[in-house]
């Protein structure tokens, strides 16, 4: 069996990603490009993030061909790139080296002796955003890759001098597998990914895998409400500790609060004792239950949980998370979350429900026909509490059109469960009915982890054409 290739072992030489604009390839781009390697890399689009990439000296190429793996030492592709990719045939075909997203992100956590995962099929972003700012602002200088932006380590990535490295730890095809953790996150268990897991079992079970990854001196920390998280973290030897919103939980609140614009506070009970006050500057309870997530790692990678929870108080999200991007038709707010299936969808709506004075309108773009064809009943309710859902077309990502399922049939679904639903296309015609239907008050928020942010900015932009 040939030895897979290390990271390590090509210190200085040039490095081509596939798919470097996605959240995590592009935070390891820069990573690497921060620790002297080169970097170029390709992907179908140009994202959101491939600016960024550019920025920190990468060559990025804007669709897959061969001859852009020529003169690579060693190729990264993301999960997303199949085996038929161009340039993955190509590297095959020259000899070049090459290793999945997945691995790279592992060989890059070793040698820390706090290598922190954080895993769960919502909340990963979020709650390590949440840990990151805190361990900053603790004193603890961490390193960090996150798969979205914070303007807090100003970016997706931080290289520090602690002896932490926080990463998300993502069970898309089993990725985090390759990961070897000392402490492990566990937000909740929940079905999605079904193109990649039978069902809910085999993710329960997966969940468990990365979760025995740990070292007997490894700490668990799972979410004490979720009896699958519950399940797996009882058969571990290591130590373990649970966050949640009830009692019989390690960290809880105490004394809850909500304004009337979702924002919690609330006393932290860690382990029996009253410990901090904490004000959220985000809102929503699944926010409250990633703040305890992340207060609990902190609390077990040594920082004050004071200091801890102050910082959790000025924590005010990551890009992509239930972000305003502004206003339109004279006062009405719009906003972008990356939601990218059901459960964090309505999560989403719950928030621009208290938010919203007027009429909210719910903007989703489904994601992957495999998601949608397995998860179709819960896209039905999923925005119920809106008043209008406009649907746009699917994003395929890395699927191909199967031919026989579109958004049409999710607006038919949603309007015999009695969900206002409308179904427009391509972003010019939402656009064009969001323009026509907003009034000041309102509140549109547009949902997905595809390009959906880009309807945003589209209509940002027009507005600015015609104001100059």
């Amino acid at each position: 069996m040939t030895k897979q290739p290390h990271i390590r072992d090509y210190q200085g030489k040039r490095i081509h990603m596939i798919g470097v604009g996605g959240s995590s390839m592009s935070g390891l781009a820069q990573m690497l490009i921060s620790k002297g390697y080169q970097v170029s890399g390709s992907d179908r689009t140009e994202g959101y993030l491939i600016g960024d990439v550019r920025a920190a000296g990468a060559q990025v190429f804007i669709g897959h061909a061969a001859q852009q793996v020529h003169g690579a030492d060693l190729v990264v592709y993301t999960g997303a790139a199949a085996s038929d990719n161009p340039e993955r045939v190509e590297a095959d075909r020259l000899g070049i080296p090459s290793i999945e997203r997945s691995v790279l992100l592992g060989q890059l956590m070793e040698g820390y002796p706090e290598a922190v995962g954080i895993c769960g099929a919502h909340g990963k972003t979020s709650t390590t955003s949440m840990l990151s700012q805190m361990l900053v602002e603790c004193g603890l200088d961490p390193s960090v890759h996150i798969g979205g932006k914070l303007d807090a380590i100003g970016g997706s990535t931080r290289i520090g001098q602690g002896r932490a490295f926080l990463a998300e730890a993502c069970e898309f095809r089993r990725s985090f597998l390759e990961m070897r953790p000392t402490v492990a996150v566990v937000l909740n268990i929940d079905a999605d990914h079904l193109d990649c897991y039978k069902d809910i079992d085999e993710i329960e079970a997966t969940f468990g895998q990365f979760m025995h990854l740990l070292p007997d001196s490894g700490v668990c920390i799972g979410k004490g409400t979720d009896e699958r998280v519950m399940r797996q973290m009882r058969t571990l030897k290591c130590r373990t500790l649970t966050f949640g919103m009830t009692e019989d939980c390690d960290f809880h609140p105490a004394n809850l609060q909500e304004d009337d614009r979702g924002y919690a506070s609330y006393d932290l009970v860690a382990e029996g004792k009253t410990a901090a006050h904490v004000k959220m500057a985000v809102p929503g309870d699944f926010n409250v239950e990633n703040g305890l997530a992340a207060l609990c790692t902190a609390y077990v990678l040594g920082a004050d949980l004071q200091q801890a929870a102050q910082s959790l108080g000025r924590f005010t999200g990551a890009h992509r998370r239930f972000e305003k991007t502004g206003e339109i038709n004279g006062g009405a707010e719009l906003f972008h979350d990356y939601s990218h299936n059901p459960a964090e969808m309505r999560n989403a709506v719950s928030v621009a429900r208290k938010r919203c004075k007027g009429t909210l309108y719910a903007v989703m773009q489904p994601h992957t026909f495999s998601r949608v064809r397995t998860l179709f009943d819960e896209y039905l309710t999923c925005t119920e509490a809106a008043d209008v859902t406009v649907v746009t077309d699917i994003c395929a990502a890395r699927e191909k059109d199967p031919g026989d399922l579109n958004s049409g049939m999710l607006v038919d679904g949603m309007l015999a469960h009695g969900v206002s639903a409308v179904w427009t296309p391509s972003f010019d015609d939402t656009e064009a009915y969001l323009r026509a239907h907003l009034k000041p008050g309102d509140l549109a928020i547009t949902m997905g982890c595809g390009d959906v942010n880009m309807l945003n900015e589209q209509i940002h932009r027009h507005d600015a054409e015609q104001d100059g």
